[in-house]
């Protein structure tokens, strides 16, 4: 999600851009292709930005990487801002802005939506937390990689909108994924099955990107590992038991990608969840 960004960014905005690794060198090294400059620590990026835009696996991550040695706060000057795109913990993300904003530094929380394909695209969804103000100062810049740009709130609305949209959308892929298993155990025309789900209430866009591998083997439409959506399911789990609100569908879901992962599939797209369900029950989709 990060490297099709960065690339919009330089592309379209022609924004100086300097990039810093994480793990993966491709990205990063293709982006130096087109112009950005890498750094060597997170402090040094801050030293050369005004802006800057995180795209990390966790909160963890994401604290390490702006209070830890060499990292960004000590580089960033006062009036600079971060917009941290990972989808995180919201309350850690307001207790990191409340550290930065003594700094005299700006974070905004600015989850992304949709996959991997709309980022190299541009045409990427971002739910934003934080001050108007700032968001009406780095919105040209998110206007280079999403097309849908929605504030919420104050900071930490937007990853918390994000959280509960994801528990939604991963929980219908779980439903359809069982229901498919079910069809197959019990000799239904999977085919026919999926002209109903998508002439009736079920069809949507999630049923849309999940149709083309049960009709034809295509995971492409939602190029989403498993395992990421396990991540935020949990941590939509830790939000809801901190504000005390009973989760057991979403935890019931969790358990089905859990079941998943422990199968090897952590990598798999989610599309794949029917089949990967229907071999553990004894059938198959396709």
């Amino acid at each position: 999600m990060g490297h099709g960004a960065a690339k919009n960014i330089l592309a379209r905005g022609g924004y100086p851009l300097t990039v810093l690794a994480h793990k993966n060198r491709a990205p990063v090294d293709d982006l130096v292709q087109r112009g950005a400059t890498e750094a060597a620590t997170a402090a040094e990026l801050g030293r050369q930005s005004d802006i800057v835009f995180l795209c990390l696996p966790s909160s963890a991550v994401v604290e390490a990487t702006i209070h830890g040695t060499e990292g960004l706060a000590s580089g960033l000057e006062k009036g600079a801002m971060i917009i941290d795109t990972t989808t995180a913990d919201p309350m850690v993300t307001r207790r990191i802005g409340a550290d930065l904003a003594e700094r005299g530094i700006a974070l905004m929380d600015a989850a992304l939506g949709r996959t991997p394909k709309e980022a190299e695209a541009g045409t990427l969804s971002t739910y934003v937390g934080g001050e108007a103000a700032d968001l009406a100062r780095v919105r040209p810049v998110m206007e280079c990689y999403a097309d849908t740009i929605i504030h919420c709130g104050p900071l930490g609305a937007g990853t918390t909108c994000k959280l509960v949209n994801n528990s939604i959308t991963v929980g219908m892929a779980a439903l359809i994924a069982e229901g498919f298993v079910t069809a197959a155990k019990v000799g239904v025309d999977l085919d026919a099955l999926c002209s109903v789900l998508s002439a009736g209430g079920a069809d949507g866009r999630m049923w849309q990107m999940m149709a083309p591998w049960i009709r034809e083997g295509d995971d492409s439409f939602l190029k989403g590992p498993i395992r990421g959506a396990a991540k935020d399911l949990r941590a939509y789990g830790l939000m809801a038991q901190s504000a005390g609100s009973a989760v057991f569908i979403a935890q019931a879901v969790n358990q089905t990608l859990s079941l998943a992962i422990n199968q090897g599939q952590a990598d798999a797209f989610l599309p794949r969840l029917p089949g990967i369900l229907a071999t553990l029950n004894g059938t198959r989709i396709r």
